[in-house]
């Protein structure tokens, strides 16, 4: 089974998270003991943000630790479907898009979400299996 790391997790062993890096060091390890740990081109350049080189972000998320995988096109549309009805819902703009592509990838490739966060992807893509601190404490 592989899974999709949420861009928070991967924030919180970089920055090392006094309140969460243990926790997301463990979970990241879990998942890796059960399949690929895999990211995509939204997670990465959410984590890139902190970094001034391309080499700096490759040195901590290392191909050979997470997989990479490319966002597959039925999971762009189905975001943007999850995305409008979020909209139409009454969702304000402070959930933004990147979360949506990052669930759609999940539930389109059958990955689980390692995340701190599950509140939109729970409401949004039910159907994917989640880690986060209150299934896995």
């Amino acid at each position: 089974m592989a899974t999709l790391v949420d861009t928070n997790i991967l924030v919180d062993i970089a920055v090392r998270d006094p309140t969460w890096w243990g926790w997301s060091k463990t979970q990241i390890i879990a998942a890796a003991k059960r399949g690929a740990v895999v990211i995509n081109p939204v997670i990465y350049s959410e984590f890139s943000v902190r970094y001034q080189r391309t080499e700096e972000v490759d040195s901590f998320l290392p191909e050979t630790e997470f997989s990479r995988e490319n966002l597959p096109w039925t999971a762009a549309f189905a975001a943007g479907v999850a995305f409008r009805r979020y909209r139409q819902a009454g969702g304000g703009r402070e959930r933004v898009l990147p979360d949506f592509l990052i669930g759609a990838h999940a539930a389109i490739r059958g990955h689980t979400i390692l995340t701190r966060d599950p509140k939109g992807y729970r409401a949004y893509f039910p159907s994917v299996e989640l880690i986060t601190p209150e299934t896995h404490p």
